[in-house]
C-alpha cells in the first residue's frame, strides 16, 4: 500500500526531520552528490546552541566553487557505531575526520542508518583547498544532500520537498551556512517574522520577487591571503557571546533584511551597494572590537576596497565588494558589466592577489546529484 504523504505545517521542528520506519537495507550501494559554496549578502555572525544563528541571513548560491562528495557504503555485522573511511582529492585525509565523526554522531538521530553500514567517503573541491575559501559549507552540502540519498534509498515515498529541507537541517548541524549551499539562487536562514516559512532550522529559497539584474550575479574572488585563517568561524561566532555591540549587529541583520526586499524586487543596484558593503564591514568591526579582538583584512584587502570605491565612483559602473571572515574580497558585479570589470580585475586588482590569483563565479541553482 502507497504510504500518504502529508505535508507539516510550517515552520518545521526537528520532530519533523525523524525517519519513517525504513523499508529496506540494500547490502551495498554509493551516490555522488556535487553542492556550491556561497556567499552572504546578510551575513550570519554570531550563534546558539546547537548551530543556531542569532540572526538571519541571506546568500548568493555559486557555481563554480563546489565540492564533489561520493559516498559509497557497505552493511556491516556491528552496527554499534558509526564507521568511515574520508578521502580528499584522491587520498586519507585522517585530520578531517574528527569533524566528520563529530557531524555524523550530531546527525545520527536523524539519519539512523548510519550504524547499519561502513561508509567510504570521497571528496574533492572545484577549488584548491588552501585557497583562502571556506570549504565547510559546500562540503557539509554534498555530504548531507549523500546521506539524504542514501535515504531516499530506504524510504522510497520520501517527499522531494522534505527530501531538500532535510539536508539543508542535516548539513546546518555540520556548518551553520552550509544550509544555504543546497538549493539557489539566493538562500535565507534564520527565522524573521517577515519572511514566510523562514526557519533557523535550515535554508529556505527566498520566497520574494527578485530583479533579472541580480539573476546571474557575478562574484569574482580576488584572492588575497591563501591558507589558515588568524581564527576560525567557530571561534569568531563564539566571540559574540558578551560583545558590546552584538545587540545592535543582530538587530541590524533583521532590518536589512527588511530593506533587502525592495532593493532585490526592483533592481535597485545603488541601494544594493550600500547595503552590501555594510554588512561586510560591519563583519569584520565586530572581529576587531570583540575580546580578543582579530584583524583579518589584509593591506592588500584595504588597497582592493580603496580601488573598487574609486573605479565606481569615476565610471558609475555598479561594482561592489563583500567579505567573508578572511582577507579576500568578493567582487559582486551585473553579468552586463562583466568584460569591463574583468579588464579592471586585470589591471588594478589582481596585482593585489596572492601570486595573481582570482576564480571568477557566479550565482547558480543550487546542489546537482551526479549519476554513474
Amino acid at each position: 500500500m502507497t504510504k500518504l504523504y502529508i505535508k507539516p505545517i510550517f515552520p518545521m521542528t526537528e520532530k519533523d526531520f525523524l525517519p519513517n520506519p525504513y523499508q529496506e537495507f540494500p547490502d551495498k550501494g554509493g551516490v555522488s552528490w556535487k553542492a556550491p559554496s556561497n556567499i552572504a549578502l546578510v551575513k550570519y555572525w554570531g550563534k546558539k546552541p546547537v548551530q543556531i544563528p542569532a540572526n538571519p541571513s541571506i546568500s548568493f548560491t555559486l557555481d563554480n566553487c563546489a565540492t564533489t562528495t561520493s559516498l559509497s557504503f557497505a552493511k556491516k555485522e556491528k552496527s554499534d557505531s558509526i564507521s568511515f573511511d574520508l578521502m580528499f582529492e584522491g587520498r586519507p585525509k585522517d585530520d578531517f575526520k574528527p569533524k566528520i565523526q563529530t557531524f555524523l554522531e550530531r546527525v545520527e538521530r536523524y539519519v539512523p542508518f548510519l550504524k547499519a553500514y561502513h561508509f567510504t567517503i570521497e571528496t574533492s573541491n572545484s577549488f584548491p583547498h588552501s585557497s583562502g575559501i571556506a570549504s565547510s559549507a559546500s562540503g557539509m552540502a554534498a555530504l548531507s544532500l549523500c546521506l539524504m540519498d542514501v535515504e531516499k534509498q530506504l524510504d522510497p515515498d520520501l517527499d522531494e520537498t522534505l527530501f531538500y529541507q532535510k539536508a539543508s537541517y542535516l548539513a546546518r548541524l555540520g556548518s551553520g551556512s552550509a544550509c544555504r549551499s543546497i538549493k539557489g539562487h539566493l538562500v535565507q536562514w534564520g527565522q524573521h517574522a517577515n519572511i514566510p516559512n523562514s526557519s533557523d532550522l535550515y535554508g529556505l529559497e527566498y520566497p520574494f520577487e527578485v530583479h533579472a539584474d541580480f539573476k546571474g550575479y557575478c562574484d569574482t574572488i580576488l584572492l588575497v591571503h591563501k591558507g589558515q585563517k588568524q581564527v576560525s568561524s567557530t571561534v569568531g561566532h563564539q566571540l559574540m557571546h558578551g560583545h558590546p555591540y552584538a545587540a545592535n549587529r543582530f538587530q541590524q541583520a533583521f532590518d536589512h533584511l527588511d530593506q533587502l526586499k525592495p532593493i532585490l524586487k526592483n533592481g535597485d543596484l545603488e541601494d544594493f551597494i550600500k547595503l552590501v558593503e555594510s554588512e561586510a564591514l560591519t563583519l569584520h568591526a565586530m572581529m576587531m572590537t570583540s575580546m580578543p579582538c582579530f584583524m583579518l583584512m589584509k593591506p592588500d584587502t584595504l588597497e582592493i576596497i580603496q580601488k573598487i570605491w574609486q573605479y565606481r565612483e569615476e565610471t558609475k559602473t555598479p561594482v561592489c565588494f563583500t567579505l567573508d571572515a578572511g582577507a579576500n574580497v568578493h567582487l559582486l558585479y551585473p553579468s552586463s558589466e562583466k568584460d569591463k570589470v574583468c579588464a579592471f580585475i586585470e589591471d588594478e586588482l589582481a596585482q593585489h592577489c596572492e601570486n595573481g590569483q582570482y576564480i571568477h563565479d557566479y550565482v547558480g541553482a543550487g546542489a546537482v546529484k551526479i549519476n554513474g
